[in-house]
């Protein structure tokens, strides 16, 4: 999704927190992806995306729950994330708050995020 639909480059997508994170992936009935996200060990959350054709039917709002519940169980007590500003009011329904000035990301603007988990 992010290689393709959003043009980051490959390069940019597989790095040295893929091994180490709990990785989560949404499954349509037929068993096809639909849905991505990964905790990484330090409680962010990132590579959050969701097919097109199945964004607004509840997927990332499944992803997210996952990912919360991740990070409680390891015992974080913040969960962040750097959000894409676009996608920045579903992390705030979800009760994040933005941290700071949006900022650039593989070309895409950003904006940090957090949620107190205590």
């Amino acid at each position: 999704m992010f290689i393709d639909e959003q043009g980051v480059p490959e390069a940019l997508e597989w790095d040295e927190h893929d091994d180490d994170s709990v990785h989560f992936l949404a499954l349509a009935e037929d068993g096809s992806p639909i849905g991505c996200a990964r905790l990484l060990p330090d409680g962010h959350v990132g590579r959050m995306a969701v097919l097109p054709g199945w964004r607004g039917r509840g997927v990332g709002r499944a992803l997210l729950a996952a990912a919360l519940a991740a990070a409680r169980a390891r015992g974080h007590a913040v969960l962040r994330l750097s959000a894409q500003t676009h996608a920045a009011a579903f992390y705030a329904r979800a009760g994040f708050m933005a941290q700071g000035p949006v900022y650039d990301e593989a070309g895409i603007p950003h904006v940090a995020m957090q949620k107190d988990l205590a």
